[in-house]
């Protein structure tokens, strides 16, 4: 008895750490991110990104995959659509052709 109590004890804490991050995350949409000009290069946004990869992945390597997203995200690359993936990396997509849309691609992709 006392082992699946132990076990519950920690998936309550895993839990609460996965709550916690995507409520920072959540604080920095609703009140910093509005103020600032539109910087992210990819889609889904940065921040988007990293909820979905904390949900996706839990807490620890959510959060792995999603600083990792936001260390990517500089003036010196491309962008573009680069969904989380499913299992664990830090790279992004090979293939970001096979999510993307025709939208997508010409606000990612056009030449001018």
């Amino acid at each position: 008895m006392a082992r699946y109590l132990d076990t519950y004890v920690r998936l309550s804490e895993i839990n609460m750490l996965k709550k916690l991050l995507i409520g920072i995350v959540r604080i920095y949409q609703k009140f910093i991110s509005p103020v600032l000009p539109p910087s992210c290069r990819y889609y889904p946004t940065c921040s988007s990104y990293f909820i979905t990869a904390v949900q996706k992945h839990g807490a620890i390597l959510g959060a792995i995959m999603g600083t990792a997203r936001i260390l990517r995200c500089n003036p010196f690359v491309r962008g573009g659509v680069d969904p989380v993936p499913d299992n664990f990396t830090i790279f992004r997509n090979p293939h970001p052709e096979d999510y993307e849309d025709e939208i997508i691609a010409k606000k990612f992709h056009s030449k001018e």
